[in-house]
């Protein structure tokens, strides 16, 4: 239930900032809050269009003088709700890209695709997310497993700098020797718990071309194709980057008539190298099950979206994951009896993505990316408009509970759009790292400013 702060220190606060000002009640406020996962169920006591970090930095003050929570929106594509004050930063959207340094600055509204655009031209790429519409900033701070996680590690691996504005109403530029608690504390842990991030700087990495793309398979062969990836997965090296995803598309016209109101099979590729050494590479999936559909080949890095072909359009859906120790032969047949073909299931994919590689190794610099030792992650997404609302956690929850035999101590940031407990919200940890959490938590936000769903609780 939102709150209503007193309209004069609204009012103050307006003149205060730049950009505009919202109660929910206001014509304009449902558009400032629409994001890409439109079920999404957002409940603001006051909304502030943030142009820059000053306006961040104000609209924190005023949430603190009113005892109200902070909490952040960019893209929206995660269904975690807002309430509070609630800070939107499309507006703060601004990219430079400096080729001699093979860096990039980016503005807390700014989504991948526009690093994409302004880095590829130099032979430069991003770590970016699978989908080139997701908002860099809280991609990256809640770790960044992207398609290139094999070869080059998370997203969050590779930041130089940060610029954060603290409970205290301060804008801080940190890094692995300004603030280095907190610098790591961010990263992997800091979606909405510690402070507001306005901007981050960080490496690209010097890719200009790959092999990759997705290969489609009937559902029918789910089996054939699932146990051939357990197998040839575990002898890829780290230049090839891969995840697997039972599909289920519905049946639009824009969808490849032999996928369309089907189940089926999307093998993702990423693979750092020529052609002649990805069609080796390759070559065992190819032969595992008839092919429904090959769009692996030769790229440019700018059409890296193609490799998941994620979504481009608003909608209303779920998401909860799980990292595995491993994928062993009995963990594929359990998947499979729980959301194989077999299965009438509300949930477009079911995922497994493969870490290890560079992202096994931990970075010389603060850190708080979970997952490190798993070797999958499994996702579980699924539509959710209002009538699945109870239907599709309880299916998310019975897939995962049934591979439980395989799952490991800690849970991924980025692939939650909830939690119901500040039980569940440790689980996202080791327990050293979320004792560190804490212990920052309360060094940088004794009062719990920045609450919701994510946020670290106070010891």
């Amino acid at each position: 239930m939102s709150i209503t702060p007193p309209a004069t220190t609204v009012e103050e606060l307006a003149q205060r900032v730049d950009g505009p000002v919202f109660l929910p009640s206001d014509p304009g406020a449902a558009g400032e809050l629409f994001g890409f996962n439109v079920a999404a169920r957002h409940a603001p006591s006051v909304i502030v269009g943030a142009t820059s970090t000053e306006d961040v930095a104000h609209a924190i003050s005023f949430a603190a003088s009113q005892g109200l929570q902070v909490s952040v929106l960019a893209t929206g594509h995660t269904g975690t709700p807002r309430e509070g004050v609630v800070i939107t930063t499309r507006r703060m959207a601004d990219v430079s890209v400096d080729a001699a340094s093979g860096t990039a600055r980016v503005s807390a509204g700014a989504v991948w695709q526009q690093v994409l655009d302004a880095a590829t031209p130099h032979g430069l790429a991003p770590l970016n997310g699978s989908s080139p519409l997701v908002g860099v900033v809280g991609y990256t701070l809640g770790g960044g497993l992207g398609p290139l996680l094999r070869s080059y590690g998370a997203a969050a691996d590779h930041v130089l700098r940060i610029e954060v504005v603290t409970a205290d109403g301060e804008i801080r530029t940190v890094g692995p020797h300004e603030d280095s608690d907190l610098f790591g504390a961010l990263l992997g842990g800091g979606k909405g718990s510690l402070g507001v991030v306005t901007a981050i700087e960080f490496r690209l990495v010097p890719v200009a071309r790959l092999y990759g793309g997705g290969i489609y398979y009937s559902g029918d062969h789910a089996s054939e194709v699932l146990h051939a990836y357990r197998e040839w997965s575990a002898g890829l090296s780290e230049a090839t980057s891969t995840s697997v995803a039972l599909l289920r598309l519905p049946p639009l016209p824009e969808i490849p008539e032999p996928l369309r109101g089907k189940c089926s099979v999307h093998l993702r590729v990423a693979h750092l190298g020529s052609e002649e050494e990805g069609l080796e590479v390759l070559a065992p999936m190819r032969n595992a099950a008839p092919v429904l559909l090959d769009a692996v080949a030769e790229m440019p890095y700018s059409s890296i979206a193609a490799v998941h072909s994620d979504p481009t359009q608003p909608m209303p859906s779920w998401t909860q994951g799980a990292f595995l120790r491993e994928l062993t032969a009995e963990a594929v047949d359990t998947l499979l009896s729980v959301a194989g073909p077999h299965a009438d299931l509300p949930l477009p994919i079911v995922e497994l993505r493969q870490l290890g590689g560079a992202f096994a190794r931990r970075p010389g610099s603060p850190n708080s990316v979970s997952g490190r030792d798993a070797a999958f992650l499994v996702d579980v997404i699924g539509l959710f408009p209002d009538e699945l609302r109870e239907v599709v956690p309880a299916l998310s929850d019975g897939i995962l509970a049934s591979l439980a035999p395989w799952t490991g101590d800690q849970r991924p940031v980025n692939f939650f759009d909830d939690v119901d407990s500040p039980e569940q919200t440790a689980s996202f940890w080791d327990e050293e790292t979320f004792r560190k959490l804490q212990d920052v938590k309360q060094r940088h936000d004794p009062k719990g400013v920045f609450g919701g769903p994510f946020s670290v609780p106070l010891p």
